[in-house]
């Protein structure tokens, strides 16, 4: 299997505080740490973590945040060859505020994450063609997002878009992807229903299908996740955890489900390991340093069918 990500490199910048400041208000924070982080990046080393062969496309600012997620993604045993520098722009990198029951708020400042253009996919392609899955999501350019997944199309890749941070979606995108993981605020923004209950994911899973995309998950936090596919749609439970941070659980999760979709698991399977992978993650701190490996979540599965 080869997994290609296409994504975002961010420096998580994260201060701990009973609960986030409203307008115009100042709290005062009791941590702060600095994690490598963004979505792209997470979701390289979330695969790679669970057994899978990654290469990650991209780009870095030339500056000591850059230096230092390159090292990351190195140690991980990632293919660094298709990640580049900016010359004049800065590492991406997340502002979070991080509250005592494991909720955050973010802020991004996406910097070399848009340099990334159609023109550098184009020195991809033969690794597009060659790919079993491309993982992609929304931090960098529009643009070089739609013509990436086009291109995917084009070489009948499966693509696996996350839909974050939200935005809307031509139609002409969606119908190029495979699978489509929003969680339950992503898939109201793309259409329009309310996706808190099942019931209401359910209909925007349909609508999602309607609108071309061939497999919709929508994880729903504790309630798990739901698939919604022409033959049916099926509630995948998930794990009740006690959160410690849940800023990378949708890179986990999306990791895992690349991982095994790649070695030919159902999806169904593929969304049981990957629930279990999201559970573990949001029980420990930061982004990367979060990411389980194959032995953390086989542990969790059999303490958990053993309990």
């Amino acid at each position: 299997m080869n997994i290609v990500v296409i994504g975002s490199f961010m420096m998580d910048l994260v201060v701990r505080a009973e609960q986030a400041p409203k307008a115009g208000e100042t709290v005062l924070g009791h941590a702060f740490a600095r994690f490598p982080g963004g979505k792209g990046a997470n979701q390289a080393v979330a695969a790679a973590r669970l057994g899978g062969r990654v290469t990650m496309a991209g780009m870095l600012g030339r500056d000591e945040f850059g230096r230092e997620m390159l090292a990351v993604m190195q140690r991980e045993g990632i293919n660094t060859d298709h990640i580049l520098f900016s010359e004049s722009d800065p590492t991406g990198i997340g502002s979070i505020v991080l509250e005592a029951n494991g909720e955050n708020r973010i802020v991004v400042v996406p910097g070399a994450n848009l340099r990334y253009s159609g023109q550098e996919l184009h020195g991809i392609e033969d690794l597009i063609r060659s790919a079993s899955i491309l993982v992609i999501q929304l931090e960098m350019d529009p643009g070089m997002t739609e013509e990436a997944v086009a291109l995917a199309s084009r070489y009948r890749v499966p693509v696996l878009l996350n839909p974050a941070p939200a935005r809307p979606l031509s139609g002409s995108l969606l119908r190029q992807v495979t699978y489509l993981t929003p969680n339950e605020a992503e898939a109201e923004l793309l259409t329009g229903i309310p996706a808190t209950s099942i019931d209401g994911a359910q209909a925007a899973g349909r609508a999602l299908l309607h609108a071309g995309v061939r497999h919709v998950i929508i994880t729903m936090a504790d309630k798990g996740a739901l698939i919604v596919e022409d033959g049916g749609s099926a509630v995948i439970e998930g794990y009740p955890v006690t959160p410690v941070d849940s800023v990378a659980a949708g890179d986990s999760f999306n990791g895992a489900l690349a991982v095994r979709l790649a070695r030919g698991d159902s999806l169904r399977d593929a969304v049981r390991f990957a629930n279990a992978v999201g559970a573990l993650t949001v029980t420990r701190p930061g982004a990367i340093p979060s990411l389980p490996t194959l032995n953390d979540v086989e542990q969790f599965r059999l303490n958990r069918a053993n309990s």
